[in-house]
């Protein structure tokens, strides 16, 4: 635990654009849902293909992390499958469980600068780097299978000192809430979904399909951001900070992830405890009409709502929204 505020908080905030944000974390999301289909290396475990990489990854990491209000702690957790990096954010009601942030794949918590700001008005929050992506948390030992996903964040999260928090994941981070509220539900107080990709309904092939030579490291740029910017409904995403930062990951650090599974009704049905869904309806992660008529269906606790308008990049559209829907739904189930 480092309590240290390791990363100024930036003034210059103010020239970001919500739209231009929430563009970045749409693309990222998405490249790694099918990033296994791209060639891999000979190694079990995620890493950084080179010391320059390494190095290039994290001056964009440290540039985009000013974007956000300073932590209040910086957190290593051991884990058997490798370190986790938990930021702490501390907020209104401290005596109130938390919320635990998950972000899309390659995004890290830098993504969540939009939703800060609101979603600390509400509770203590907890931003977590996926294990085994790009990011501060470090992958030592392979996470084979959904088991392994589980296992991995139950014991990052049984290490912190609240007895019980609410998840609340963008899109694959909206598939490893999921995965754990099945598998390891201790501490889970409830969870909160923003556009889940693989979790109420399937990845349409079109999807798989343009995103297969954007998850390539050494194709051109330009595919890329082509990519995400059409899961952004069209935003741009260059000059961002964080855009800056999924490139050099994308570029420079080898994912080692299974695919993620989708679940079944009676996995969904074993749910008990509340759960918020909020769905883009413009998503090309999935048909955001049959997720909300599946969510609706095989849940057992669940407010569903479907943000018309909104692309699979939701969380920097939608942020004021997101809290005030997060803020109803902590208060009906308090």
């Amino acid at each position: 635990m480092n309590d240290e505020k390791d990363f100024a908080p930036n003034t210059t905030r103010s020239r970001w654009s919500k739209r231009r944000l929430l563009t970045i974390t749409a693309g990222v999301v998405t490249l790694g849902l099918v990033a296994w289909l791209a060639v891999r290396d000979t190694s079990p475990v995620g890493h950084f293909t080179s010391a320059a990489g390494h190095d290039r990854f994290f001056d964009a990491y440290t540039r985009a992390m000013r974007e956000l209000p300073a932590p209040n702690a910086t957190l290593d957790l051991r884990t058997d499958y490798g370190v986790v990096r938990v930021y702490r954010f501390d907020g209104a009601d401290p005596a109130a469980p938390p919320l635990v942030l998950l972000p899309g794949r390659a995004a890290a918590t830098p993504m969540w600068a939009d939703n800060l700001p609101t979603l600390t008005k509400l509770r203590t929050v907890y931003a977590i780097d996926l294990l085994g992506e790009p990011g501060a948390s470090i992958q030592t030992r392979p996470i084979e299978h959904d088991d392994d996903q589980a296992r991995w964040l139950h014991q990052a999260l049984r290490q912190l000192p609240e007895k019980q928090l609410y998840l609340l994941g963008v899109s694959i981070g909206g598939w490893t809430a999921t995965n754990l509220a099945i598998r390891q539900p201790d501490k889970i107080a409830g969870v909160i979904l923003l556009d889940p990709a693989m979790t109420f309904a399937g990845m349409p092939f079109r999807t798989i399909i343009r995103s297969i030579p954007a998850s390539v490291r050494w194709l051109p740029k330009s595919w890329r951001d082509d990519f995400n910017s059409w899961t952004a409904g069209g935003a741009p995403v260059e000059d961002v900070p964080v855009a800056d930062m999924i490139e050099a990951g994308m570029q420079t650090y080898a994912l080692h992830l299974p695919a993620p599974t989708e679940f079944s009704d009676d996995q969904l049905k074993s749910l008990k405890m509340p759960i918020l869904v909020v769905l883009a309806g413009r998503s090309v992660m999935h048909d955001s009409a049959a997720a909300a008529r599946r969510a609706e269906t095989v849940l057992a606790d669940a407010t569903v709502r479907v943000y018309p308008d909104a692309s699979h990049a939701i969380n920097g559209e939608y942020p004021d929204e997101i809290a005030s829907d997060t803020a109803a739904f902590l208060e009906r189930v308090r």
